[in-house]
């Protein structure tokens, strides 16, 4: 039989930017191999060498960060207009030893690794062998994390009970308020220099410490006025040797806004964007927090500038889309730092989470789309990158022409914009104790998670793996896949005699587990409220220079620590698979179950087929299958919510997985449910693989029945065809059903709006889909970056229709 010759037309390249320089930028910023920057350990160890027993905790590290940014490498690329790099240049990724201090072969690894590479030198091996290794090994907060935690804490992280996002990155989820573009950082010293006065040594015994985080962040507003007056010296100096009249123009523009901003509050857009770049840099080169620090409400910050320039003929509406992409290149310049072991598996991805709130309302809980939302929808449409992440936040004051606008850009099939509730945003925040005044000034960051922006310090701790935690109790506490005992031994699931025994003994696991991770997680926040402070975060942090206390200790006028729950759809299925046919039918009995489970269902199909089409499943509105989510749902949440933390705050939880749905499925067996050993679970509070039968209401119906209210952010994913969605009937239809699932106080919904045969064709010749980007939990990746099983889950995500 002959092979018949796969015919396919040439996939067609996109032109992206609003002018030519954009689109140089852009392809540059797309093209560039991230790579391993060893400038910034090297800075740091001099600034340790220098400081450390001179000075406090907290001074020291703002002396690290103005040494950094007084001698670090500055280059301005030929067309920029925002300018400013973590690193010498596009995704160039540094390192941050004092948090993790990666050894040789960790680095050799990044460097040879098929999926998100980080180019190493045999020099960049050099001087971590030599200087940076003998130096920060046994200092590292990732050294001070693993010695630190108990044996049951260890054994669970390494089983995959749950994750730490602190063991290689600093404390994240930080997104800005409206300060920085309503004052300079020479303003800040001087709130800074009143708190000093207003120290009390008579009566305050913790004024000296306050007297030390007040002088760190004094220090650090030096360091980020130091790197702006560099650019902006570099920029004249360029400038005046520059002979095409264009570049020289903006060379001296550049060099005007850097003469303001970031020492002055901005005076235009323009200034204004390039105010919160220069922000952006002092937050994530003084530590590496999980979730790049983002702008927040964008558009609320900005439009007065906007509209101000406009007004005296200083801008243009091309002339800010143009500077809005420029700072997209920006957001795409920068990889997520390197990670290694369990936290790349949870997070394996370049994308380093800014995240761009858009619309949504004001703070006086008006309507707040503006001229500059609609700039921002044009500017994702035209850029289509992967950074920063952009959402829109719609209100029921939202008007319909935006919501419609965002819709046509989230069909084409790239994953952006995901849509979040406003209304249930604030009504989490306000559920969380935050005032109505914050609460509308509040967003999402990262993902999903939910914060008031500027006010808030809300840390995610790690991901906690809800279904493998119920494979613990099937096997009184065992670990097949690990081969030793994990959990409680609460007994032998033949010898329960009822569901609802069952599901008892899974509480008491769930609760032991969380006892192991908030105790680990509050000695974690221990450790980097004394050993890591953020002085500069701390500075533009509400409260924390009126308390004179670090964002790490405390500082923010909120400070909450999450736990997110992962594999809801699965553990759902499951349990109901088991109370349907063990409990109530009595088609099978525990024990063949289990066998069959540990067998991968490979002996007995029978058994395969009762559990994956006869029991019932969650994502259809079916009463039997939800109210077990429900109750898991609900235990989980109140096992957390309210537990204290260091920092003067409560645990909530959120749901939502990154990538860690595929590396918690990587640890188990076969589910009760069906899945097959080893392979992901649920991701997101989405309904497992090809669970979900009924159509994309009935997803939102059972998706409904969770109280999103009580979280701190969910996630769901949906997927059509292009067909589905295509025309005014399909456009329509989409923001109908967003509408709708917010009407049932739904958190957060996103689309992959692409066929099954495109994503296999893809799979199999990465090569002509070098721009192919999918949604793949709260954020978009290309195709080509992503593992094979977590492509594979991707493809078997049930394709939604709405007949």
């Amino acid at each position: 039989m002959a092979v018949q010759e796969r015919v396919q037309e040439p996939r067609v390249q996109e032109a992206h930017g609003v002018t030519e320089r954009v689109r140089r930028l852009r392809e540059e910023s797309l093209n560039t191999q991230p790579r391993i920057y060893m400038e910034r350990a090297l800075l740091e160890t001099e600034a340790y060498e220098q400081y450390e027993g001179t000075v406090s905790v907290p001074e020291l590290r703002a002396l690290t960060l103005r040494h950094y940014f007084s001698k670090k490498s500055i280059s301005i690329h030929r067309g920029e207009l925002i300018v400013g790099e973590k690193g010498d240049g596009p995704q160039s990724a540094p390192t941050f030893p004092e948090l993790c201090c990666h050894t040789v072969e960790d680095m050799k690894v990044m460097d040879q690794r098929e999926l998100i590479r980080f180019a190493v030198t045999e020099e960049d091996l050099r001087l971590q062998q030599e200087r940076v290794i003998p130096f920060w090994e046994k200092r590292s907060i990732r050294h001070r994390i693993l010695s630190s935690m108990s044996e049951e804490w260890k054994a669970a992280y390494e089983c995959g009970i749950f994750t730490e996002f602190m063991e290689q990155r600093g404390p994240g989820h930080t997104v800005g308020s409206d300060k920085i573009y309503q004052k300079g950082f020479a303003d800040y010293q001087e709130d800074i220099r009143r708190a000093m006065k207003d120290l009390d040594f008579l009566r305050d015994p913790e004024a000296l410490r306050k007297k030390e985080e007040l002088s760190a962040m004094m220090i650090a507003c030096d360091a980020i006025m130091i790197l702006g007056k560099r650019y902006g010296e570099l920029a004249r100096r360029m400038a005046a040797e520059e002979t095409d009249p264009q570049w020289r123009a903006d060379l001296f523009t550049i060099a005007e806004n850097c003469a303001v901003v970031p020492a002055q509050k901005p005076q235009t857009f323009h200034q204004a964007l390039q105010m919160y770049w220069f922000v952006h840099l002092a937050v994530t080169s003084e530590l590496n927090p999980w979730d790049s620090y983002s702008p927040g409400r964008l558009d609320q910050h900005v439009c007065p500038f906007y509209r101000e320039d406009v007004a005296a003929g200083r801008l243009s509406r091309p002339q800010a889309l143009e500077l809005l992409e420029c700072l997209w290149v920006k957001f795409n310049n920068q990889p997520a730092p390197p990670k290694v072991g369990i936290t790349l598996k949870e997070s394996g991805t370049y994308t380093d989470f800014a995240n761009i709130n858009t619309g949504g309302i004001a703070p006086d809980g008006t309507d707040g789309v503006n001229e500059v939302s609609y700039l921002i929808l044009d500017c994702m449409d035209d850029m289509k990158l992967l950074q920063p992440s952009s959402n829109v936040q719609i209100s029921r004051k939202t008007p319909q022409k935006f919501l419609l606008r965002a819709c046509e850009i989230s069909r084409k099939g790239w994953g952006q914009p995901a849509f979040y509730n406003t209304e249930a945003i604030v009504q989490e925040l306000l559920a969380a104790g935050k005032s109505i005044e914050d609460a509308r000034r509040g967003g999402t960051s990262g993902c999903v998670e939910t914060g008031a922006f500027g006010n808030e310090a809300y840390i995610l701790t790690g991901y906690f793996n809800l279904p493998k935690i119920l494979e613990l109790t099937l096997f009184n506490g065992y670990d097949h896949v690990a081969g030793r005992q994990l959990g409680l031994p609460l007994g032998k699931a033949e010898d329960f005699h009822s569901y609802e025994e069952l599901l008892e003994a899974y509480h008491r696991q769930i609760d032991y587990f969380l006892d192991i991770k908030v105790q680990g997680s509050n000695l974690i926040e221990s450790i980097y409220a004394s050993y890591m402070p953020a002085p500069f975060l701390s500075v533009i942090t509400n409260d924390c220079i009126r308390k004179g206390k670090d964002y790490n200790a405390g500082g923010a006028r909120y400070n909450t620590s999450y736990i997110q729950g992962v594999g809801i759809g699965t553990v759902t299925d499951s349990l109901a698979a088991i109370r349907r046919q063990v409990y109530q039918e009595k088609n099978v009995t525990m024990g063949e179950l289990l066998q069959a489970l540990q067998e991968d269902f490979e002996n007995d199909p029978r058994i395969l087929n009762l559990v994956q089409n006869f029991s019932p499943k969650y994502g259809n509105d079916d009463d039997f299958a939800d109210s077990i989510m429900q109750e898991i749902f609900s235990y989980y949440q109140k096992a957390v919510t309210g537990r204290p933390n260091q920092r003067g705050g409560t645990y909530r939880v959120n749901m939502l997985p990154t990538t860690c749905h595929v590396y918690f499925g990587e640890v188990m067996l076969a589910s009760a449910n069906g899945r097959r050993a080893h392979k992901p679970v649920s991701e997101g509070i989405s309904p497992d693989k090809g669970a979900d039968t009924h159509g994309p209401t009935a997803v939102l119906r059972s998706c409904a029945k969770m109280d999103h209210i009580r979280t701190g952010g969910t996630l769901l994913n949906q997927k059509f065809t292009p067909s589905v969605v295509a025309g005014e009937d399909g456009l329509k239809q989409m923001a109908n059903l967003i509408r709708t699932y917010f009407n049932m106080d739904g958190h957060h919904i996103q689309f992959n709006v692409i066929d099954r045969q495109t994503l296999l064709d893809a799979q199999a010749h990465p090569e002509e889909y070098k721009d192919l980007i999918v949604r793949v939990a709260g954020y978009s990746d290309h195709f080509r970056n992503l593992s094979r099983a977590l492509q594979d889950e991707i493809i078997a995500r049930t394709e939604q229709s709405f007949s």
